[in-house]
């Protein structure tokens, strides 16, 4: 199913479908502030396989990131951080950042990386963040690739649903996406390192 979601006031009915479908074991692609998501539930471990079995086995646990609504419900799934990364993350987001944080307990089995880390995400669109919102949980998220090595993201939801709609419950067209990913952030040592340079603006850091 296509789904038409107007970024600037997404309509209640369209975004109670979504968390239906998600509710329900569904795997959903939709517009961030970057580029096109894939996502799930974090507790539905069928669907984290799903979208494991659609992007094939190039995709590991590691690229996976929580897609969340801001930052009060940080504590829930990693372990405490220090003041100086709390601070630039409250900067930073929401906004086209990723913050790799250490998980904690809460963060399921399946989605761990080797290293027990979790990737954060806040995007700066109000679909996914009133999905996630009335969800009342984190979903899981990594990105829709294009096979062109040329346009490596996605940009067009309609040629998105043409090539996905049929290995997904749901697409949203919430308006043309861009193809430059988020900023990566390692926040799991003592100093902050930028380990991808993305749309985010760096500086915004510090």
């Amino acid at each position: 199913m296509l789904l038409k979601i107007y970024p600037e006031n997404p309509n209640p009915r369209e975004i109670s479908k979504v968390v239906e479908c998600l509710k329900d074991g569904g795997v959903i692609i939709y517009p961030t502030d970057t580029i096109y998501g894939i996502g799930c539930d974090i507790y539905m471990q069928k669907s984290v396989e799903r979208i494991t079995s659609i992007l094939g086995n190039a995709k590991k646990k590691s690229s996976m990131t929580f897609i969340c609504q801001d930052l009060s419900h940080l504590s829930d799934f990693t372990k405490p951080i220090p003041n100086n990364v709390f601070k630039s993350m409250k900067k930073a987001l929401p906004g086209p950042f990723t913050f790799i944080l250490p998980a904690n307990n809460n963060v399921p089995k399946i989605i761990q990386s080797n290293k027990k880390t979790v990737g954060i995400r806040v995007p700066d669109n109000n679909i996914i963040r009133e999905i996630v919102s009335v969800l009342g949980h984190p979903i899981l998220s990594t990105s829709v690739k294009d096979d062109d090595e040329i346009v490596e993201y996605t940009t067009d939801p309609e040629l998105i649903y043409e090539r996905y709609g049929h290995l997904v419950d749901m697409v949203i067209d919430g308006g043309y996406g861009g193809n430059v990913p988020s900023t990566v952030v390692d926040c799991t040592s003592d100093e902050m390192e930028v380990v991808r340079e993305g749309l985010g603006d760096v500086d915004l850091l510090y």
